[in-house]
């Protein structure tokens, strides 16, 4: 993965944002991230659970996504718990995407069912 950062002065900060939110979904891994998140909120641990790749890359993974204001994080004693920023028109349109995609459908049916099983 590429450690890029985006300048927000030298470009208008719409654009600085707008680059931040295309460089978050033009990966595959943050993509099955926010499809993980779309019911239901994973800690940290659980997120890197469902990946065969290092737990130091899932988090910068979840750096990215969370930079471009697109999960939250929140700690709760030792766990660090992420969740998608609810009504945000982007996690709103990618929600539309997962519908079609074969990919996301099923992790978004996933996180469905877990939301369910917690309530």
């Amino acid at each position: 993965m590429e450690n890029e950062t985006f300048d927000d002065t030298t470009e208008g900060s719409s654009v600085g944002a707008a680059q931040r939110v295309f460089h978050a979904l033009s990966s595959a891994p943050r993509r099955k991230i926010l499809a993980y998140l779309s019911a239901s909120g994973l800690t940290a641990g659980e997120i890197a659970d469902r990946f065969s790749m290092s737990k130091p890359a899932v988090s910068q993974h979840l750096s990215v996504l969370e930079t471009a204001g697109l999960i939250r994080r929140e700690k709760q004693g030792q766990f660090v718990h992420y969740s998608l920023i609810e009504n945000n028109l982007v996690n709103t349109l990618n929600g539309f995407v997962q519908e079609v995609c074969p990919i996301g459908r099923p992790i978004k049916k996933e996180s469905l069912a877990r939301a369910r099983a917690k309530e």
